[in-house]
């Protein structure tokens, strides 16, 4: 593993320990909560405020989210569990009536809260961006996030012949994709329309590296999932560029492609062999492949399909993603100050 999976693999852990944390519903101060029992796929989180109760100083209070939820389901034919995790936005309670977008996010043990502070800061109360529900992918419980998303974010089985599995006695797994993808549109959608005022018809994507290139697959798989698709740094560099082969027989059987669709780069995903700069990538060149598959699916001519693609300057795959996410918002949920365009 080259030395940006391995910083952004660690970043993810970090977080995820973090976000246990922020997003907990009990206290060993509060035994009843951890009594209480579950329906499936209920919040075991909905805290407003961190708790004014006087605590030992020697024993610290976890740091809580507002107006956040965790929620576990059980994926349909698999031996696995996943958290989703649900952030509702500061107006959510003074508007009974209102029904709000929703962001989809994976890498959700990083991207959720980052997502969430984003919002918040750039939404400025809606001039910014509009408000939304957010709604973080977890990694599957009790697994790494390394082991968790090659096989959920990958179309195919063949990943790198080199892989080694972070999960002692666990082999390599690869190319689960599509099953992920039904897990999120049979089951992940259903919770939150039942359960959240959402705006089923205003459904945005997002990810990032491996997670970029789970969305582009889900745009071509099934258009119509998302209406937006905030990619950051898609990784079509998988299974020696297997996604265009699969973009090429996906398509040739569709007529339209209903999505509105942004990919972001940094400037230093690319190769520059004359630079001794050590942030431009050594073998693969990402954004010329992002720009090759946005290229060719414009080819295609769908009347429905609106897709646009850019790089930002002083950015690589490990520092682009909150400027991913702050462009994302802006073009795709512009507030009452911006109009999109």
């Amino acid at each position: 593993m080259d030395r940006r999976s391995r910083s952004f693999l660690m970043a993810c852990a970090v977080c995820m320990s973090l976000l246990a944390a922020a997003c907990s519903q009990a206290s060993p101060e509060n035994p009843a909560a951890l009594a209480t029992p579950k329906a499936p796929g209920a919040p075991t989180a909905a805290p407003s405020a961190v708790s004014s109760r006087p605590t030992d100083p020697q024993t610290p209070s976890p740091y809580v989210l507002d107006d956040t939820e965790v929620r576990t389901l059980h994926a349909d034919g698999t031996d696995r569990d996943y958290q989703v995790l649900v952030s509702l936005p500061p107006s959510y309670r003074k508007d009974p009536n209102r029904r709000y977008p929703v962001i989809f996010v994976t890498d959700a043990n990083y991207a959720f809260p980052l997502i969430r502070s984003i919002g918040r800061r750039v939404g400025d109360h809606g001039d910014g961006t509009e408000d939304f529900i957010l709604v973080g992918l977890a990694y599957a419980v009790g697994e790494t996030p390394e082991y968790s998303r090659r096989r959920d974010y990958t179309p195919t089985p063949h990943g790198s012949a080199d892989a080694v599995s972070d999960m002692p006695g666990r082999p390599v797994v690869y190319g689960e994709s599509d099953l992920y993808r039904r897990f999120i549109k049979e089951q992940v959608f259903p919770l939150i329309a039942e359960n959240y005022r959402a705006d089923m018809s205003r459904k945005i994507y997002t990810g990032h590296s491996y997670g970029g290139l789970l969305g582009l697959d889900m745009l071509i798989a099934d258009p119509g999932m998302f209406q937006y698709y905030i990619l950051g740094s898609p990784s079509l560099q998988f299974d020696r560029q297997v996604e265009f082969t699969r973009m090429h027989k996906a398509t040739s059987t569709l007529k339209d492609m209903p999505a509105n669709v942004l990919m972001v780069l940094g400037a230093y995903e690319t190769l520059e062999p004359s630079s001794h700069d050590p942030r431009y990538n050594r073998s693969v060149d990402m954004v010329r492949n992002a720009r090759r598959f946005m290229d060719q699916l414009k080819a295609k001519r769908y009347p429905g399909l609106h897709i646009q693609m850019t790089t930002i300057p002083d950015e690589d795959h490990l520092t682009v993603f909150p400027s991913v996410i702050t462009r994302g918002l802006l073009w795709a949920l512009p507030g009452k100050q911006r109009p999109q365009g």
